[in-house]
């Protein structure tokens, strides 16, 4: 099981609530997002372009990572989106590209972006029948490729399917080879009950048991239960430590460790795990 700090949890704000970006910031996630896309009305959409540049330059801005979900790139909303960041004077870390249909959409947005944002990372968000078909090779289009997310609300109404867990297991596996099979990260859908912390756990587990990196949050309450549940607790890094010394002790071959053969693999997995993890334990 892979862990990483670095995208365990993106919790996302709208563009158009101000008065939510400092606590955004202040929630625990590994990356803030302040969104154009779907929670931005049609007649907002300037407006919120306008408003948005405040959420990467705001003090409360400058301990975290901050990304932005522009609109889909097919769309002139799209296209102005990643125009307006050339006049941020600060640049956000990550570009969200929703609706991902195919290698162009990402080539759309690396186009748009340079020269002025060389340094920004893309996620691109697989929510279409289409975009999952052609998944594999979107997820080599780009080295400033970082992360594949799933978006269940989005696929499940163009599938015409359920959202709960079992309709969309397919969707989420393949999305999860596909980014692993490029190295990159997979991102897991949002849980849409709120206020609901057990839901968020359940689907949080399952999501890791998975494969995926981390996931999506729409609340600041969300988070850390998030965090908690793609970090390893205390006794899986205890293990991790007596893997690597065993490793150490027997030159990298094959081993028992707590009854358990291990070798190589689990070596490997060992010491990224401590090295992202062990020292906060």
């Amino acid at each position: 099981m892979k862990y990483t700090r670095y995208c365990r949890s993106v919790l996302c704000t709208p563009a158009t609530s101000v008065e939510r970006y400092a606590k955004c910031h202040q929630a625990g996630a590994d990356i803030c997002l302040v969104d154009l896309e779907d929670s931005v009305p049609p007649p907002q959409k300037e407006e919120a372009r306008i408003k948005a540049e405040s959420f990467f330059s705001a003090p409360s801005a400058a301990s975290v990572r901050c990304a932005v979900r522009v609109n889909g790139v097919t769309e002139p909303d799209g296209l102005r989106d990643l125009l307006a960041l050339h006049g941020y004077p600060v640049k956000p870390a990550i570009v969200l590209v929703p609706k991902v249909e195919a290698p162009r959409d990402i080539e759309i947005v690396e186009q748009l972006l340079r020269p002025d944002c060389p340094d920004v990372e893309l996620f691109a968000v697989i929510e279409t029948p289409r975009g999952l078909e052609n998944v594999t090779q979107i997820a080599t289009t780009s080295r400033r490729l970082r992360a594949l997310i799933f978006g269940a609300a989005d696929y499940s109404f163009a599938l015409g399917s359920g959202m709960s867990w079992a309709p969309m297991a397919h969707a989420r596996a393949r999305i999860v080879n596909a980014a692993r099979a490029a190295g990159i990260e997979a991102i897991d859908s949002p849980t849409f009950e709120l206020a609901d912390a057990a839901q968020v756990q359940y689907e949080a587990t399952l999501a890791r048991e998975l494969g995926f990196s981390g996931k999506v949050a729409l609340n600041p309450h969300q988070v850390t239960v998030i965090n908690e549940t793609f970090s390893p607790d205390a006794e899986l890094l205890d293990r991790a430590r007596r893997v690597v010394s065993a490793a150490q002790e027997h030159g990298q071959g094959i081993t028992v460790v707590d009854g358990s053969m291990v070798g190589k693999p689990f070596f490997e997995a060992s010491r990224r795990l401590l090295d992202e993890f062990g020292s906060s334990r």
